[in-house]
């Protein structure tokens, strides 16, 4: 089961950060987002109301519903995609559309 799945997720039990090549932390995240969207897809919405606890260990962080935990991971995505683009801006590197076209790539009409 993935971690959206289960009633809790343990910090202590993560992976620690690793240095990987590019293409093997994109193949990763590609994986993650896969099985993140099926895990989604069944989820009913009495599940999203069921409470879901990050832990440290025995210590409990917070507890929220499952609904709760998908829109503040989904709103987190979102938050660094948004840096990533002030990134690029800042190396003069053309922003890829991202809600559709950006300053660099204009509007075809």
């Amino acid at each position: 089961t993935v971690a959206l799945e289960r009633p809790s997720l343990d910090l202590s039990s993560g992976p620690r950060y690793s240095i990987e090549r590019t293409r093997t932390l994109l193949d990763g995240f590609d994986r993650n987002v896969r099985e993140a969207r099926a895990a989604i897809a069944r989820t009913g919405d009495e599940s999203l109301r069921e409470p879901r606890s990050l832990t440290l260990g025995e210590r409990v962080l917070f507890t929220s519903t499952r609904g709760e935990t998908v829109r503040q991971n989904i709103s987190h995505l979102v938050h660094h995609r948004g840096q990533l683009t002030v990134y690029l801006r800042l190396l003069d590197v053309p922003i890829p559309s991202i809600y559709g076209p950006t300053a660099d790539e204009g509007w075809s009409g």
